[in-house]
């Protein structure tokens, strides 16, 4: 009897760990995108694992700040089915984004979140990948009230690195001002 319970135990454990086979573990400490997920999961491919990066914002004379040293990780949560990412800043600014593709809109939906600013709504990007670059925008107001939106790029996405552009735009993307800019490196896959 205890031989059977025994095999019982070690089944439902092994059926467990296959019904997860795609999240985080010690042969992927990234995740692994689920077949069953939309194909856009891998959109966000080359970016999962690890990166050193460099974080540079405008300042109000036009000119860029001094960069800030951050680290960039990104993973497959949910068994496989949406991508997470944090950034870890030496200047205690992380940040986090929850991201899901929803094939009913097919567009991707980034939740934003801030250790400097707790929120009880996430701010909500929406957008696609577009050729060799990701893209998603924001409503925001510019700071004289003309309607636009805050668009986030991801792009030159490689093996080694990526980069990233975060640009206030009017609602016909005429007129773009860059605001913060992020360049990294990859260390870890």
């Amino acid at each position: 009897m205890k031989k059977a319970n025994s095999f019982i135990i070690l089944f439902i454990s092994l059926s467990a760990l296959a019904q997860y086979e795609y999240d985080v573990s010690k042969d992927y400490p990234y995740g692994r995108p689920n077949p069953e997920a939309p194909k856009q999961i891998t959109d966000y491919e080359s970016m999962i694992g690890e990166c050193n990066c460099k974080s540079s914002t405008k300042k109000q004379d036009g000119s860029w700040s001094e960069e800030v040293h951050m680290i960039w990780r990104w993973k497959y949560i949910l068994n496989g089915m949406a991508v997470q990412d944090e950034t870890l800043k030496v200047d205690n600014g992380h940040s986090g984004s929850i991201r899901q593709f929803i094939a009913d809109s097919s567009k991707w939906y980034v939740h934003w979140f801030s250790s400097k600013t707790p929120s009880t709504k996430f701010f909500v990007w929406k957008g696609n990948k577009k050729d060799d670059k990701i893209v998603l925008y924001k409503e925001q107001k510019a700071p004289d009230g003309i309607d636009g939106f805050y668009r986030l790029t991801f792009y030159d996405m490689s093996e080694t690195g990526y980069k990233w552009i975060g640009e206030w735009t009017d609602k016909t993307e005429s007129v773009v001002f860059p605001t913060w800019k992020i360049n990294c490196k990859r260390e870890k896959t």
